[in-house]
């Protein structure tokens, strides 16, 4: 008999999961996440890793499988706290749940899990696995979940080979309602319980208030950019290689404060992100503002009105080689080479038509439409078809 250790998270999609392997004849484990105790951090004043722990708890002796808690707090901070406090302070902005899944579930807990002797580790997540076959040799395909609002492969797409060679996703093939229609007939803790929308496995979080704990505030400026700058209608060079049009496409402008005019001020530029409009404070304009650059170095934000604003699109973007992941190995591009895929820069967002360039400093992503937002520190994330086969950290 298989044995498959599930990371019960306290969550209704976990602990289906658990139910459905049972159902198919595995072995199963449960195993908590205990991933924050810092206390120097406030998170909330409520305690959501107590509670959740508690229904995973509730969950393993409703289905009678054993449960324990492990302790990866340590792992957490170093693998991923400390990065995301590094990458605002630069200036870009994480995803920390897809670190999460690389660094922590599956590969501290899935060594963890291993050491116990199982086959496979389990999630909750919505997404498919598949195998085939290519040249005599088993290649894994990531694939997405059934439930085309739930998709969530975006949030594994740094996984590799051996990594998915051993999960495995119980729910991919179901929806939402269809999960939390079996937890109610199974009558588990967890059914009408409500997603959590925080942090991987620390619950909730508010971000401007736990970047505080480590970032200083500082006062700074916000500059407004008008739409009809004229640094939005540069002359296009003749004579460019395509290597020189997508670097162009995808550079970010270089913005200071005398294009502009002063419209407020903020508390740190480390805090505010692309594209974002909330929490701004600036009044009296005819359309909302909205984040078009930020400058950690000169503690500067710049904003353009309205959604339409042209500092707020880009065509290309850029990943450098170090940062290039490819879930399917087999399928990575020679330098040189281009791959017509469907791409998203941020979980959720629909798939939008791109072609991938490779060249040997790094890949250039062409999107077919200009996209808002381009952010660095995200994930883009391809896919052929509905198999996502690959990833890499937006520069």
């Amino acid at each position: 008999m298989k044995r498959v250790v599930v990371g019960l998270s306290g969550g209704v999609d976990s602990s289906v999961a658990a139910y459905l392997l049972q159902q198919q004849g595995y072995e199963v484990i449960g195993l908590f996440m205990k991933n924050w105790h810092d206390d120097s951090v406030t998170i909330s004043n409520d305690c959501p890793w107590l509670e959740d722990s508690n229904d995973a708890l509730l969950v393993a002796e409703k289905l009678g499988i054993p449960f324990q808690t492990v302790d990866l707090s340590e792992e957490y901070k170093e693998k991923i706290v400390d990065y995301m406090f590094n990458e605002y302070e630069k200036g870009r902005t994480p995803n920390p749940d897809v670190l999460c899944n690389r660094e922590i579930k599956f590969d501290v807990f899935m060594k963890i899990a291993l050491s116990l002797g199982a086959d496979y580790v389990a999630t909750g997540h919505y997404c498919q696995k598949s195998e085939i076959e290519v040249d005599g040799k088993t290649i894994y395909q990531l694939r997405a979940g059934a439930d085309n609002n739930k998709d969530q492969s975006y949030f594994l797409c740094q996984l590799s080979q051996e990594q998915l060679s051993k999960a495995l996703f119980p729910i991919g093939e179901l929806t939402k309602p269809e999960v939390r229609e079996i937890a109610a007939e199974m009558e588990l803790v967890t059914a009408e319980k409500k997603d959590s929308q925080g942090l991987c496995f620390i619950g909730k979080v508010r971000l401007p208030e736990f970047l505080q704990q480590k970032l200083q505030p500082k006062e700074g400026l916000i500059i407004q950019i008008d739409k009809n700058n004229p640094v939005y209608n540069l002359e296009k060079k003749e004579s460019l290689s395509l290597e020189e049009e997508l670097a162009l496409a995808s550079q970010k402008i270089a913005y200071t404060p005398e294009m502009g005019k002063v419209v407020g001020k903020h508390q740190g530029a480390h805090y505010f992100t692309v594209g974002q409009r909330k929490g701004l404070n600036v009044g009296g304009t005819a359309e909302g503002l909205f984040v078009i650059a930020t400058d950690v170095n000169t503690n500067t934000i710049y904003t353009g009105m309205g959604s339409h604003h042209p500092g707020l699109f880009r065509s290309a973007l850029f990943i450098e080689q170090s940062e290039v992941h490819w879930v399917r190995t087999d399928l990575a591009l020679a330098n040189g080479e281009q791959m017509e895929v469907m791409a998203r820069i941020r979980y959720r967002q629909p798939l939008q038509k791109a072609i991938l360039h490779q060249y040997e400093t790094g890949m250039y992503v062409s999107f077919e439409e200009p996209q808002s937002a381009i952010t660095e520190g995200q994930f883009v994330a391809w896919h052929l078809g509905d198999e996502l086969v690959g990833s890499g950290v937006i520069s």
